[in-house]
């Protein structure tokens, strides 16, 4: 099939909640990845941050494919040792002490909303059940998760969205306090909110809301989705702030390239779950799980991470000297720029044209480039961008 059969297809079949960018990808390698027609693009989105050692990874590909060939299903009904081998890596990598496996960040962040409102209607009984989250924030397309993210234009379609939920806006303490209430029981966001435009909270801010929480008996739950396994330079965003959450949320890089979610929480709130409680047919596949291991095995390494910080310096250093670029917003390697002239959608169609894979998030160009990129392959993506961004 040529590129506008493709394309022909997809408007034919594919229900139209997507609008792909103008590239047929059929293979990818490292931080490279080539379309149908042969054309080569140096990839600085990973998927939106999910192929965290870039395309087809040999030591990824080879265990994925080992454990596709021994056993590659059985639901929960049974134990399987590549969900155990994780669930033991990820605890000893964390403070956390337990486990649920589901198949995308989505279904993580369900599982760790239920497990809050279960826990304090252990401790509290009924009528203690609302959750706050900030405004711009990102929890995913669920009905629960959409009701959790704070931003109102998503929801105006899918009204009534669940109650339940109370957004603030992020680094305003007062207003955060302000909307705890006695029906309170618990507090969600991202250190860094990754849709809602790549803004890294203020370090005070999240102490601060840590330490209320801890005051008013409220389950803390940090999101790391986008910003866990490795993509700020420390194995997961909250680390940079200096709190310890009781409940992590992750995707993305964990499975690196195959759907797989994970909620992590602490041996106070695991006895909250019992027997039925929560569930997921596919949850802890034995394929994604053997992949995600290898993920962790390599990422969770204090000198992989130190690179990483490294060559989020680099990335950034090197952007700095645009002057298309008005800021830079950096933790890691996940990266916001702020145009000084350019819409970030104009930006990234003629980064496509030149070879370049970006994204975008509000009014920011979103860089999420591999963990494992090259010093070499991030100084050409940097070349690219801003020769796009200086052109008149």
């Amino acid at each position: 099939m040529q590129t506008e059969d493709i394309k022909k297809a997809y408007r034919a079949h594919m229900l139209p909640t997507y609008a792909p960018y103008d590239a047929v990808l059929v293979k990818g390698s490292g931080c490279l990845a080539t379309d149908i027609d042969g054309k080569t693009y140096l990839d600085f989105g990973s998927g939106i941050g999910v192929n965290a050692l870039g395309y087809c990874d040999p030591d990824w590909v080879q265990t994925v494919c080992d454990q596709a060939a021994q056993l590659q299903h059985t639901s929960n009904l049974y134990y399987t040792l590549p969900a155990i081998s994780l669930a033991d890596r990820l605890c000893t990598a964390t403070p956390f002490d337990a486990v649920f496996f589901a198949n995308s960040g989505a279904e993580a962040n369900e599982c760790a909303i239920k497990l809050a409102r279960k826990a304090s209607f252990d401790r509290y009984g009924p009528g203690r059940a609302d959750i706050i989250t900030l405004t711009d924030s990102f929890h995913g397309r669920t009905m629960a998760t959409l009701s959790a993210t704070g931003q109102p234009p998503l929801h105006e379609a899918f009204m009534p969205i669940n109650p339940g939920f109370t957004y603030v806006p992020p680094d305003d303490i007062t207003a955060f306090k302000a909307a705890v209430t006695d029906s309170t029981c618990a507090v969600m966001m991202e250190c860094v909110q990754g849709e809602g435009g790549v803004h890294i909270l203020d370090r005070a801010y999240v102490q601060a809301v840590a330490d209320y929480c801890r005051a008013k008996d409220l389950t803390l739950i940090i999101d790391e989705v986008q910003t866990g396994i490795g993509r700020t330079g420390k194995l997961f965003a909250y680390e940079h702030f200096g709190i310890r959450p009781d409940i992590i949320t992750l995707a993305k890089g964990l499975g690196g390239g195959l759907p797989i979610g994970a909620c992590l929480t602490t041996e106070a709130l695991k006895p909250h779950f019992g027997t039925g409680s929560h569930g997921s047919t596919f949850g802890g596949n034995p394929v994604a799980c053997a992949g995600a291991k290898v993920m962790l095995d390599r990422i969770a390494n204090p000198a992989f991470l130190q690179k990483v910080e490294a060559k989020g310096q680099l990335l950034e250093t090197c952007l700095a000297a645009c002057p298309g670029i008005a800021k830079i917003d950096r933790l890691g390697l996940m990266v916001g720029l702020t145009p000084r002239d350019k819409a970030p959608k104009d930006v990234l169609d003629a980064c496509l044209a030149k070879g370049l894979l970006i994204l975008t998030a509000k009014n920011k160009i979103r860089l999420l480039p591999p963990l494992s990129i090259s010093e070499e392959d991030l100084q050409k993506g940097c070349a690219i961008l801003s020769a796009v961004l200086s052109e008149e």
